[in-house]
C-alpha cells in the first residue's frame, strides 16, 4: 500500500521504484518514506511482516548502524554543553584498561584504528558483551591501525562513545537518547526493542524462494552502534533533520545547525581510489554531483537492511528533505541504493516550488560603498548585500556554488568575519580614504582593489 500527497505523478513514480526493488531483490517486506517541508509525508509499504501482524506504516524494522548517527548527535550535544571536547582522550572521562588515549573525534570519524568488533566472535555466538564485559575485555581488542592513518569502521569505537555519553550525562545511553533526541524530535516509533508490531528479518535463499527467519539479537553494550528499531516515517524525519536541522528544530533543542554542519564536513574518504563517499563526524557523506550531497547512514543486522539519507544542495531540493528505505532481507543490497534514487526522483518529478523574489531592506550605509566588483590575486569578485548579510562570490563561479557570507566583528568597525563559504573563519578588513570611501580591502590578508593590479603595484607609502 502507499499514501501520498503532492503531485500524483511523482508519487506513482516513487511507488514504482519501491515495488521494483521489492520484487527484483526479493525482499519479504519493504517500508519507504520521503519527508519534505513543502509536501505531506509520502510512504509506501510492500510485502508482509513474516508474522501475525499486518505490514503498514507503523511496522518497525531493525535499523542497525543508522543507530550510530544518534550516538554521534548525542556526543556532539555533550561537546556543545561543555561536558567534553572532541579532542579529549577517552580516559579523561572513562576508566579504561586500554585504548584510553584514543580521541572522541577519531572514534566519531572511524579513524581511530580500533578493531571493528569487541573481543570474541560476536557474529558466531550472537552474544554481545554487557557493559562491564565490554570494558573488562577492552585490553584484548587491537588497535589495528595507527590513529588518523585511514578510515577503518568500528562498532567497538561507537560502543565506547555510547558509554561515554551515558557517563558524562549520568544515565544510560538509552535513557539519554530518549530524553535528549527522540522525545524532542517526536520520534515516538524509534525504540531499543522491537515491540509487538515489528517485522521478522530474513535470509532469502540464493537459489530458491525460501526465506529463512534470522534469530532476534540484542546488541547489549554495543547497542549505541546498532540496536535501534524504527519506522520509515520516523527515519525519514531523522534524515531530514540531519540534512536541514533548522527546518525541523528551529530552536536548536537537539543540536544547532552549525554543529550539524560541522558533523557533515568530510573528515576521511572510505576508499582512497574511488572518491565516491566519505565520513564526517558519525555521518556517511555520498556526493551526487552538481554540488548535491546525501548525508545519513546505512544499517545492516541479521535479516534487515536500512538506508537513511537527507539531501542538501541542488536545484529543486526542498527544505527538510529526507528519504528512508527499510527492508526485511539481510542481503538485498539494492535497498541501500533506493533512498538515493527516491531523493533524486522526487526532485526530478516534483521539485520544490520557486519562491518569488521580493525587495528587502537596503544595505547599511557603512557597507553600501563597498558593494560591487573587486579584484584580488588577479581574479574578479562581486560583493553584494542579500538577506541581511554581506556576501561575496567569484565573478565566474557557477550558480550553485555557495557564496562567502560575512558577519561584523563586534567592537571593530570595518572588520568582518567570514562565517561560511570561501575563506571561512578569515577576516575581511576595509580601508577607507579621508572622505570615508572604501578604497581597499584585505580578505585573508590578500589585497582587494577596484581594478586589476599586480602584487607589487600597491604603494604602502600612500
Amino acid at each position: 500500500m502507499s499514501t501520498a500527497a503532492g503531485h500524483t505523478g511523482a508519487a506513482g513514480h516513487l511507488e514504482r521504484l519501491v515495488r521494483q526493488v521489492q520484487a527484483q531483490a526479493r525482499v519479504p517486506a519493504v517500508s519507504a518514506a520521503v519527508h519534505r517541508a513543502d509536501r505531506p509525508l509520502w510512504t509506501c509499504t510492500v510485502g508482509g511482516t513474516g508474522n501475525d501482524t499486518a505490514l503498514d506504516e507503523q511496522t518497525r524494522f531493525r535499523i542497525g548502524s543508522v543507530t550510530k548517527t544518534f550516538t554521534a548527535v548525542l556526543t556532539l550535544q555533550c561537546r556543545d554543553d561543555g561536558l567534553l571536547d572532541l579532542d579529549d582522550p577517552l580516559d579523561r572521562h572513562l576508566d579504561l584498561p586500554a585504548h584510553g588515549g584514543l580521541t572522541v573525534r577519531r572514534l566519531l570519524s572511524h579513524t581511530a584504528g580500533l578493531q571493528r568488533e569487541p573481543h570474541g566472535d560476536v557474529w558466531d555466538t550472537l552474544r554481545a558483551p554487557d557493559a562491564d564485559q565490554l570494558i573488562a575485555e577492552l585490553d584484548r581488542a587491537e588497535r589495528v591501525l595507527p590513529p588518523a592513518r585511514r578510515y577503518h569502521y568500528s562498532n567497538l569505537g561507537m560502543a565506547l562513545l555510547g558509554r561515554l555519553v551515558g557517563q558524562v550525562r549520568g544515565g544510560t545511553w538509552a535513557e539519554v537518547l530518549a530524553e535528549r533526541v527522540l522525545t524532542p524530535l517526536g520520534l515516538t516509533a524509534t525504540t531499543v526493542t522491537p515491540g509487538p508490531r515489528a517485522a521478522t528479518g530474513f535470509l532469502v535463499d540464493a537459489y530458491s524462494d525460501e526465506a529463512h527467519p534470522e534469530p532476534p539479537t540484542d546488541f547489549g553494550a554495543v547497542g549505541p552502534a546498532a540496536q535501534l528499531w524504527s519506522t520509515a516515517a520516523d527515519m525519514a524525519r531523522w534524515a531530514a533533520f540531519l540534512a536541514d536541522p533548522s527546518a525541523l528544530d528551529a530552536a536548536g533543542r537537539v543540536l544547532s545547525p552549525a554543529t550539524l554542519e560541522e558533523m557533515r564536513w568530510p573528515v576521511t574518504l572510505t576508499d582512497e581510489t574511488a572518491w565516491a563517499g566519505g565520513f564526517g563526524l558519525g555521518l556517511i557523506l555520498v556526493p551526487q554531483g552538481e554540488r548535491v550531497m546525501h548525508v545519513g547512514h546505512d544499517g545492516a543486522m541479521p535479516g534487515f537492511l536500512a538506508g537513511v539519507y537527507g539531501r542538501r544542495g541542488g536545484e529543486g531540493t526542498p527544505a527538510a528533505f529526507g528519504a528512508t528505505v527499510l527492508g526485511s532481507s539481510g542481503t538485498a543490497t539494492q535497498l541501500l541504493e533506493l533512498p538515493h534514487r527516491l531523493l533524486a526522483a522526487a526532485v526530478e518529478h516534483d521539485p520544490a516550488d520557486i519562491d518569488p523574489w521580493r525587495p528587502g531592506e537596503p544595505a547599511p550605509p557603512t557597507v553600501r560603498g563597498l558593494l560591487g566588483r573587486w579584484w584580488g590575486e588577479g581574479f574578479e569578485y562581486v560583493f553584494c548585500w542579500h538577506d541581511g548579510a554581506l556576501r561575496a562570490r567569484g565573478a565566474g563561479d557557477p550558480p550553485g556554488k555557495p557564496p562567502s557570507i560575512f558577519a561584523p566583528v563586534p567592537q571593530r568597525p570595518d572588520v568582518f568575519r567570514t562565517v561560511s563559504g570561501r575563506e571561512a573563519g578569515e577576516l575581511l578588513r576595509l580601508t577607507r580614504d579621508s572622505a570615508g570611501a572604501v578604497v581597499r580591502m584585505h580578505w585573508a590578508t590578500y589585497r582587494f582593489t577596484r581594478h586589476q593590479e599586480t602584487f607589487d603595484r600597491y604603494d604602502f607609502r600612500a
